[in-house]
């Protein structure tokens, strides 16, 4: 057993130079910042029992066929705080705290993605969904792609944002993360701290709000918020990338989706590589590829008009 304590003191060690290099890096630019998504109005806040869940989730919209969004893993509905009102003047939104993250309640189990895709049916059952259009973004990609496999005859059109599913290769932090759990385990909650996980996600920090940070620094200090993010993150990863176990029946499906699919992905995306959208490009049949440049994992929050845009024109 000494050479686990050795190997997660270094593990540590390391991660712990990552992140200082990398808040170094954003410290200054980010300092003085501000972004007009707050002068937003945000939708209210709703709350439904998917099973014995308690869900939050936003609607808007009165027009067109049902659309919902489906944030990644430990994210919330937040993050569609530049797409939704545009969404809604053509569809019927939905968008909801996946369970285990944002304001939605976090039980104690693992978080695969077949037990994920469960829960989105539940949920699309609760509010009489039959079928949607889904928009979803990293580990809410994964999830859909198996949903899609498995529920063809509920999905119209997938947009497909830096999905998790088709490959093996995720950022090293995760890896780190998911390995060690301890890191993550003993951390203590910090501004510092979810400043760094929010600037991940993006190529031009200045896309994240200071807003943001403090609602990812309260919600991380939350019962249950700890623990359902380490479980995510062992159930689909480990040190080597993402599990064979959960990527390798996706990419060996890709070829059976039918839903008409738009895959968009940010060219500097360090969490998900690029690559994995030429993947999803080549495998599934009836798809449309847009790559942001100067973008990283969240192409809907640096670039929400074009994404918008295109996200509209595509589901017309």
């Amino acid at each position: 057993m000494a050479w686990l304590n050795v190997r997660s003191k270094f593990l540590t060690k390391l991660l712990q130079r990552s992140i200082h290099a990398f808040d170094r890096s954003i410290t200054h630019r980010v300092a003085t910042t501000t972004n007009p998504v707050f002068q937003i109005k945000l939708p209210e806040d709703q709350y439904i029992r998917v099973g014995v869940i308690k869900t939050r989730y936003w609607s808007a919209g009165t027009k067109g066929s049902p659309l919902i969004l489906l944030h990644g893993g430990g994210s919330s509905i937040e993050v569609w705080t530049y797409n939704f009102d545009a969404l809604a003047q053509n569809h019927q939104v939905y968008a909801f705290d996946m369970v285990g993250s944002g304001l939605s309640d976090k039980p104690e189990l693992p978080y695969s993605l077949d037990y994920q895709v469960q829960f989105l049916t539940d949920f699309m059952n609760a509010l009489n969904i039959d079928k949607a259009n889904i928009i979803a973004n990293s580990m809410g990609g994964g999830i859909i792609l198996k949903f899609a496999l498995k529920y063809p005859e509920r999905i119209g059109k997938i947009v497909l944002i830096s999905s998790l599913g088709l490959g093996k290769e995720i950022s090293i932090y995760h890896r780190f993360l998911a390995a060690v759990p301890v890191i993550a385990k003993f951390a203590q909650p910090s501004r510092f701290g979810a400043k760094l996980m929010l600037k991940k996600n993006v190529y031009n920090p200045k896309a994240i709000p200071s807003e943001w940070v403090e609602n990812s620094f309260q919600r991380f200090k939350m019962p249950g918020r700890k623990q359902a993010l380490i479980s995510i993150l062992k159930t689909n990863l480990n040190l080597g990338g993402v599990r064979e176990e959960v990527f390798m029946p996706i990419v060996q499906q890709l070829a059976h989706i039918r839903a008409p699919t738009l895959i968009i992905w940010g060219n500097q995306d360090a969490v998900l590589p690029v690559t994995h959208a030429h993947i999803a490009n080549k495998y599934i049949p009836n798809t449309s590829l847009h790559i942001f440049d100067k973008c990283g994992h969240w192409p809907h929050v640096e670039y929400p008009q074009k994404f918008n845009q295109l996200v509209l024109k595509f589901l017309h």
